[in-house]
């Protein structure tokens, strides 16, 4: 259960209450609608990582689902796994995100960009080798969307948890 209630989209203004019915008045949106204009800035560059960018799609869901479970984020993980299939994350891979080191279902530009999605997570920054490793894979704009798409979902995943954001009903998210 949410530690704080969730806003009433029947009292909120207009444009917060389209931007919650763009995004199915989802518990995640529902809660940051207690903040409209925060609202408003956070659904316009969640929406430039997820459809403005360069980088590959896969890549980009690998990672951010990636990031979810490294933030232990049930919320984040289910959202973002659902939204991998959608732009083609096999079912496999999925499976596989939790020990991907050992799996065999990731290219070497996917591989890539698990590890360093694991080290933005758990460490102060990636490691030279890892970076480079990245970055021989990656254009420049890609590199960075990389790095901000991680970034962007750590903060969502510790926004989900720091108020206990509840799962939204599987009838809610299909």
């Amino acid at each position: 259960m949410a530690r704080i209630d969730y806003s009433d989209p029947a009292t909120a203004n207009d444009r917060t209450r389209e931007l919650l019915a763009k995004n199915r008045n989802a518990n995640i949106f529902r809660m940051m609608a207690h903040s409209p204009s925060h609202l408003e800035q956070y659904c316009r560059l969640g929406g430039a990582i997820r459809h403005k960018g360069e980088l590959d799609p896969i890549v980009r869901e690998l990672a951010i689902t990636r990031t979810g479970m490294l933030c232990e984020a049930p919320y984040e993980i289910v959202a973002h796994k659902r939204i991998g299939n959608n732009v083609g994350v096999t079912d496999a891979q999925n499976a596989a995100l939790e020990d991907w080191r050992s799996a065999t279902c990731f290219d070497d530009v996917q591989r890539a960009a698990l590890a360093f999605t694991d080290e933005i997570v758990k460490l102060r920054r990636p490691t030279d080798a890892t970076f480079n490793a990245i970055k021989s894979k990656l254009t420049p704009g890609a590199l960075v969307e990389l790095q901000l798409a991680v970034g962007f979902y750590v903060m969502t995943s510790k926004f989900l948890e720091t108020f206990d954001i509840d799962m939204q009903p599987v009838s809610d998210v299909v």
